[in-house]
């Protein structure tokens, strides 16, 4: 069976990675602040195995306010209320399933277990210094995970949300996987085309349309439990 730490492995030891992993704890050391925490970096990779990937979600990079990061795109961690991004995608998500109720918790861990990658293509962030760790090494770090997920399934629905993530669909082969795009949610550009995209549910008819699982999108039950 293929993980992440067999696919990975190689690159975890290219000189680009180490080098990377090198600033990082030197940025640390210093007393920079740096999100996620260092046990969070790679939560996409723990809570999605690489065998139950059926949807890749791409983000940016990691929120970068004290405690909402931990490593997963475009989620926060439990207490922390919704940024803006993530409440627009819950917008559209009232609008585009039924029976979705916004929720208080802004964690979509739920989400993470049933397959989706929710993936930044940069996994660090300096604290309030948005793109701080763009060009640090990431970008060629989430290029060969997509390249990976390309070469090795079939089916999978990748959602690219934005330039960042756009930028990412020349290493997809359209015919062998789904690839949605639109806006990003930010308030900056969601009234620009991301408010009706239906992605959701669009992922849900190709998902069942390959005879996969759909993706139970709802969060309301698990925010009751935080």
């Amino acid at each position: 069976m293929q993980t992440w730490d067999l696919l990975l492995k190689a690159e975890h030891h290219q000189p680009y990675f180490l080098a990377m992993q090198k600033e990082i704890a030197k940025q640390r050391q210093a007393g920079i602040n740096i999100y996620p925490e260092d046990n969070d970096i790679f939560n996409a990779f723990k809570l999605t195995p690489f065998e139950q990937v059926k949807v890749v979600v791409l983000g940016q990079d990691p929120y970068h306010g004290e405690g909402q990061a931990h490593g997963l795109a475009f989620s926060v961690q439990d207490h922390v209320k919704p940024p803006p991004s993530l409440a627009n995608m819950y917008k559209e998500l009232a609008t585009d399933i039924s029976n979705f109720t916004i929720p208080k918790s802004g964690n979509l861990s739920y989400w993470a277990e049933q397959g989706v990658l929710l993936l930044n293509t940069v996994l660090t962030v300096q604290q309030a210094n948005a793109h701080s760790h763009a060009k640090l090494g990431w970008e060629t770090y989430t290029d060969t995970v997509i390249d990976i997920i390309n070469q090795q399934k079939k089916n999978v629905v990748f959602i690219l949300w934005g330039a960042h993530a756009q930028k990412k669909g020349k290493l997809i082969d359209s015919n062998k996987h789904k690839v949605l795009m639109s806006v990003h949610p930010s308030p900056l550009s969601a009234y620009r085309g991301f408010f009706g995209c239906q992605h959701f549910s669009q992922t849900n008819q190709y998902l069942q349309s390959t005879q996969q699982t759909k993706i139970n999108w709802l969060l309301t039950d698990l925010s009751s439990l935080n």
